[in-house]
């Protein structure tokens, strides 16, 4: 047969799909990425997977017994169904919920990742169906970045400009002489952009930088956080005390006179309540580097030294998302900005601060035009929750909590949604989230695959993968619109979502709002002449659509690559005031004291971690397990590909030791270990690595999780998901984010019969006549 060549995209790269004998893909890089992802290797073997859902499924006990809270959820079989049944048994469990409780008792769970299509986005489909309904509870934040999002803008006055808006990459090269880097530049995690990369230029500017010989240094207890080849100076610190080494670099410049008092009266506020804190002038402690160093175990003359360097070159401070995930974490960015304030340098070229560099691809990207996106409508419905609190809601329905100044109720909650997203991968304690899920009277998921959260749903509809669908991908800060041409049909019964949802609003009289007369492909070419239309002045060279459909992308324009963050404001902080209340960088922010947050105060403050090596936990267990991002895929998307298998040990998720603590324990490399704590446990493959920290280990998030007895209501995933382990605490009572980047855990060699890993298999099915 002859082979098929279909323009394509995803979050770590566009590409070519090579089709061959109907469904049979290899996948091609874009011939202008100079570094494609291997994550590109997981695509071919999704495409037609034995955990793919064939067609709509439902959980035997809700077939029986109908909606309302069970404890089966995870541990029943499911019954095969058609889909007129299916659509109509869900047709009329949304409309009994709205007609009893309101549209506030339907969550909408979904999370954005789902794919790199504007129009396909499973989130704003979601989003658009359910208010066309009435509107739903919605999630604000991400758990990517739950804590930045609400502190920096009362600090900087925005947060997105810090993503879209840094300075360029470029501009790093010619003009920087020292990075500092908090948590690293991981290229790992730079491979990923939301709605596509069509070339992968960061390893080409750390290369650039290192030519040049810009000097980095790394606070983070993985070394590989930063690529070997920039030859950084490595400070191994203990896990969480990255505000006390800030701390510590403060008073050096606070004392030795280094600090740019000029900067800091006529661009920063409150500067002298957070030197008092420095200074130890109120508590009686100041935040030396002695001090820090007795938290950090980093030594007090590097931190010394190191803050003289950074006052007498060109330095940018850089904080990866990572920090920010994590007990207090709306300090660590807040606290890098300070310090950047205090060198006086925001608003030069190559100097000041940056957020996120190698978190993905787009952070010191050129920005694009805008692109075409799926309008969600408007949700009537006001009730939200921060998206990391979903078990607190679930568990907790009509309880009070804090959030951003505001005091706020969990709502009660009969129906969860959730269509492209996976919390059994983003989420923390996966016993608690377990116990959550059966709450609520109905839980739907639309999947292409059995994912843990498809096998913890009451009614599973099968979905397309972007492979056998068309769509359009584009990232603010990638410059290119990529047709992203239906490659494969779809497997045996799946369905687009977007022909689920028009079926389903048909149903429930909401057809003509939902799809306003309008198929999937017909929105495709309504939204790109549309957005051709509006971009006009910007984008005049776009083509029409058949002939962009026809070339497989279009080039858009895209900023100068010569962008300065917030250098407007250091011209004339008058004419282009900051949009903070003062117009100003708040290093004390008058707004956030008047909270009385024990949990994050007025300025950037220590303040100890509820698990680290320095807490009483740590007598038993006394490793830190950093939960990362992984590798080998996308969160947890294609967990089943090549390249995310190929990393597995003995079947389990890899996990990071340095061979003293492996020593200690009589674990080899190779070994599978069990990691575990009050809340749970998994098993993991070990990988020796001097690259990692004594007294931490490291272990991804996104193996697909695995409950070895699915009834039992902390039980151990035996794939290595380290989410079973990790605390499900709101950053604090500010932003209330994900605080799962760390937690303490104790290791030991797995000496038992290894229990087989079933997530790669579809679960039990229980096959009926006449359903």
């Amino acid at each position: 047969m002859t082979p098929a060549l279909r323009p394509h995209s995803s979050h770590w790269g566009a590409f070519t799909a090579d089709v061959r004998d109907g469904d049979r893909v290899t996948v091609h890089p874009h011939p202008l990425d100079p570094d494609p992802s291997p994550l590109l290797g997981n695509i071919p073997g999704g495409v037609r997977h034995r955990t793919r859902v064939s067609q709509p499924m439902i959980r035997a006990g809700w077939l029986d017994r109908g909606p309302g809270p069970a404890e089966g959820r995870g541990a029943e079989p499911f019954v095969p169904v058609g889909w007129p049944t299916a659509i109509r048994l869900l047709a009329d469990e949304l409309k009994r919920v709205i007609e009893q409780h309101g549209p506030e008792a339907i969550y909408g769970g979904s999370y954005g990742w789902g794919s790199a299509g504007r129009i396909h986005h499973a989130q704003s489909q979601l989003h658009r169906f359910l208010n066309c309904l009435g509107g739903y509870t919605r999630s604000v934040q991400t758990y990517s970045l739950g804590a930045s999002r609400v502190i920096l803008p009362y600090v900087i006055g925005t947060h997105d400009e810090l993503l879209y808006s840094a300075t360029a990459w470029p501009v790093i090269t010619a003009n920087t002489q020292l990075v500092v880097c908090f948590g690293g530049i991981p290229l790992k995690n730079a491979a990923v952009s939301a709605g596509g990369v069509t070339r992968h230029t960061v390893r080409g500017h750390l290369r650039e930088a290192a030519r040049r010989q810009v000097r980095f240094v790394q606070f983070s207890p993985v070394k590989d956080d930063l690529p070997e080849f920039l030859e950084a100076e490595w400070h191994p610190l203990v896990p969480g005390t990255d505000v006390a080494v800030m701390l510590a670099l403060a008073h050096t410049l606070i004392t030795e006179g280094l600090h740019d008092r000029e900067f800091l009266a006529k661009y920063c506020v409150g500067f002298e309540r957070f030197e008092r804190y420095v200074l130890g002038l109120d508590d009686g402690g100041p935040k030396s580097p002695e001090w820090a160093a007795s938290l950090a175990h980093v030594p007090a003359d590097a931190l010394r030294a190191l803050a003289r360097r950074m006052a007498a070159s060109r330095t940018l401070v850089t904080v990866s998302w990572s920090l920010q995930r994590a007990d207090h974490g709306e300090q660590v960015p807040w606290m890098g900005l300070v310090l950047a304030a205090m060198l006086g340098q925001i608003g030069l070229p190559g100097g000041g601060f940056g957020f996120g560099y190698g978190s993905v691809q787009a952070v010191g990207a050129p920005r694009s035009v805008p692109v075409p996106t799926l309008p969600q409508g408007t949700n009537p419905v006001e009730t939200f929750i921060p998206v990391a609190r979903i078990s607190d809601m679930l568990l907790h329905p009509g309880e009070e909590y804090d959030y951003d100044g505001r005091r706020l109720r969990y709502p009660r909650i009969h129906l969860v949604y959730w269509c492209g997203g996976n919390p059994f991968h983003h989420h923390q304690d996966l016993g608690r989230l377990r116990r959550a899920f059966q709450r609520p009277d109905t839980v739907v998921v639309h999947e292409a695959f059995w994912t843990a959260t498809a096998r913890h749903a009451d009614i599973v509809l099968p979905s397309t993968i972007t492979l056998e669908r068309d769509d359009i991908a584009a990232s603010p800060n990638d410059g290119y619109l990529i047709a992203m041409h239906q490659a494969v049909p779809p497997y045996v019964a799946s369905r687009n979502d977007y022909d689920i949802f028009a079926e389903l609003s048909s149903r429930l009289d909401a057809g003509d709002r939902f799809t306003e007369g309008r198929t999937g492909a017909e929105w495709i070419r309504h939204l790109y002449e549309e957005w051709r239309e509006s971009a006009a002045g910007v984008a005049a060279q776009a083509p029409p659509f058949d002939e962009f459909w026809r070339a497989g992308s279009v080039e858009l324009p895209v900023s100068p690559d010569d962008t300065v963050l917030f250098s407007a404001f250091r011209q004339d902080p008058v004419r282009a005031p900051l949009a903070t209340p003062s117009g100003r960088i708040e290093i004390f922010s008058s707004r956030i004291h008047g909270f009385d947050y024990p949990d994050c105060p007025g300025h950037p403050a220590w303040l100890e971690p509820a698990e680290w090596l320095g807490s009483p936990l740590a007598s038993r267990f006394p490793l830190v397990l950093i939960a990362n991002n992984p590798r080998t895929r996308l969160h947890s998307q294609l967990d089943i590909g090549e390249f995310s298998q190929a990393a597995k040990v003995k079947g389990r998720e890899p996990i990071r030791l340095h061979p003293d603590d492996a020593a200690a324990r009589g674990i080899a490399d190779g070994d599978v270990v069990r990691v575990h704590n009050d809340r749970g446990s998994c098993l993991a493959g070990a990988v020796l690595s001097r690259e990692i920290r004594t007294g931490v280990a490291q272990l991804s998030t996104g193996a697909w999780y695995d409950p070895f007895d699915p009834r039992d209501p902390t039980p151990m995933c035996v794939h290595g998901n380290p989410n079973a382990v990790t605390f499900d605490k709101g950053t604090s009572r500010l932003a209330q984010g994900c605080s799962g980047q760390q937690c303490l855990v104790e290791i030991e060699r797995w000496d038992g019969a290894l229990p087989p890993v079933t997530v790669l298999d579809p679960p039990a099915m229980e096959h009926r006549n006449g359903v």
